[in-house]
């Protein structure tokens, strides 16, 4: 099977790559080569800036793909232009759209695929949902869609809290360690599911040249669920501290940081439980294996041995330090 990779470097295409060169996948990989270093030898690398319309164009002129998977798509405007340079070229195109599109507030639990896309909060989920709009009004026979929706998705790295700076992520790491207060919204009992990126590959790679999955659309999740409360108290025992935890009301913490409006009031605020009934039908290597609190020693590990790692954001430090001082006064 030929398979042609937008972007393919990514937190969780990473992992997707890897596991399709160990399945003997005829990979090609699109990008601008800036984060090809570490990709596996077997890969295909098509360097181009799937942006310039006709260098691509130039670029695949010479090749059909069974499968073309964009997971750099984000707006309407990505996915139209997919469609005009992909048409032809693929018997399936694959459009990583988003879970936090679903409904908010929640209709009902667990969540299912026949949950409306509708989320009020967030304009990133906003943009998948037309992404999906626009590709399910398509009918091209030709051009069958398959839409996978990945939840909240993680690798050995990752350091997963509700607020936070992401593009720095040692950065409450270093709070703990130096015994100062962490922030969780409200009371912290909200369930929240999280997907290792492995296990995300192997029910994804099941998804591609299946024409079961043609012209459907799914969520892809793990079915491990944690609390907030138990993701912080487990960082807490990995790094030897005591808790040190205040808990803020999810307005105060909006107001401080407007920018995580759309992340929390259209995403971790509410219980994150999902049914993956649907998924499980057609990728018979569904896996949900990888506890996160299994990794999370081997993340802290990663920021300890990498001292080039352990970057913070002080802006945001210090707005965090503000927002704490604001509440308790």
């Amino acid at each position: 099977m030929k398979v042609l990779f937008i972007g393919g470097t990514g937190l969780i295409s990473t992992a997707v790559t890897t596991l399709a060169v160990k399945q003997s996948i005829d990979l090609y990989l699109l990008n601008r080569g800036n984060q090809n270093q570490g990709l596996p030898k077997e890969v295909t690398l098509i360097q181009a800036d799937i942006h310039d319309h006709e260098a691509v164009k130039e670029s695949i002129a010479d090749h059909h793909f069974d499968v073309v998977v964009d997971w750099i798509a984000f707006t309407k405007d990505h996915v139209g232009r997919d469609y005009r340079l992909f048409k032809g070229k693929t018997n399936q195109y694959v459009f990583i759209s988003s879970a936090s599109a679903y409904q908010k507030p929640l209709p009902k639990l667990p969540i299912t695929e026949d949950i409306p896309l509708d989320n009020p909060y967030w304009t990133y989920s906003q943009d998948k949902a037309e992404c999906e709009k626009y590709l399910q009004s398509l009918n091209d026979p030709d051009f069958n869609v398959t839409i996978v929706r990945p939840s909240h998705t993680y690798n050995d790295q990752s350091i997963v809290f509700q607020v936070q700076f992401w593009d720095h992520p040692f950065t409450l790491i270093k709070r703990i360690l130096d015994e100062k207060p962490i922030v969780i919204p409200n009371d912290g009992t909200t369930r929240w599911t999280l997907t290792h990126h492995e296990d995300f590959a192997h029910g994804f790679l099941d998804l591609l040249g299946n024409q079961k999955a043609y012209n459907e659309a799914f969520h892809l999740t793990s079915e491990k669920v944690y609390t907030w409360n138990d993701l912080a108290l487990a960082f807490y025992k990995a790094l030897n501290k005591q808790p040190n935890i205040l808990y803020l009301p999810s307005e105060t913490i909006i107001e401080c940081f407007p920018e995580l409006k759309g992340p929390l009031m259209g995403d971790n605020l509410h219980d994150s439980i999902y049914d993956n009934t649907k998924v499980k039908a057609v990728a018979k290597n569904y896996a949900s294996s990888i506890e996160y609190t299994d990794v999370i020693d081997k993340a802290i590990a990663y920021y300890r041995n990498n001292p080039n790692k352990q970057t913070v954001n002080e802006d945001f430090l210090t707005r965090y330090d503000a927002m704490i001082t604001a509440f308790r006064s």
